[in-house]
């Protein structure tokens, strides 16, 4: 017998959220461009992040599209900061990592992305400002082998949430539901009565 569509949305949620990943997270650091930040959204989505930490201070969020991002902004967390001090606080315990091509960047694949991460994305102009890169704990470039230098910021978004999704995958961190069981209950309540 078929399910009905309530428990068929009921054990989709639950199977979403069995597989959300609470420690990895994405800063957006006024990237302004709303496709971006659409498809940044989407990949969270896909990859399980929970949640996007914004750090909007010399441009306004950008107005999205509906079609193209409201189902994802529905199901990915956003938490807003007013300064430098208070997403510090927000990350605390993670590794922070920053996109940049320094001479002190490593690759995508030599970090450890099991460990509670977060990456902050810099804008599509002139990336991550410096009073963010003070909180990083490191720098990470994309290995490109092309004429282009650098990627889309969305693409690039895609690409490490990609190989955070891998080596979690690999360690066991989709397998088992990282919530306790009261949040978990509290997380699918909330989201049946969206």
């Amino acid at each position: 017998m078929p399910k009905n569509p309530t428990e068929h949305r009921r054990e989709r949620m639950h199977s979403v959220l069995s597989h959300r990943q609470p420690d990895l997270t994405l800063v957006l650091a006024n990237i302004h461009d709303p496709h971006n930040v659409s498809a940044i959204y989407r990949s969270c989505d896909a990859f399980g992040v929970e949640s996007v930490h914004l750090y909007y201070t010399d441009t306004a969020f950008p107005i999205l599209g509906r079609k193209s991002s409201a189902s994802a902004r529905k199901w990915v967390q956003s938490r807003r900061h007013r300064d430098k001090e208070e997403l510090r606080a927000a990350l605390a315990g993670m590794q922070v990592l920053v996109t940049d091509c320094t001479p002190t960047a490593r690759p995508l694949r030599s970090w450890d992305f099991t460990k509670p991460t977060a990456i902050i994305m810099g804008n599509e102009h002139s990336g991550v400002a410096p009073e963010l890169a003070e909180l990083a704990t490191g720098e990470l470039y994309i290995p490109m082998y092309g004429m282009i230098q650098s990627f889309n910021v969305s693409v690039a978004a895609a690409i490490i949430l990609a190989e955070a999704s891998r080596q979690r995958e690999e360690a066991g961190m989709y397998a088992a539901c990282r919530y306790d069981e009261e949040t978990f209950q509290a997380k699918l309540k909330d989201w049946l009565e969206r």
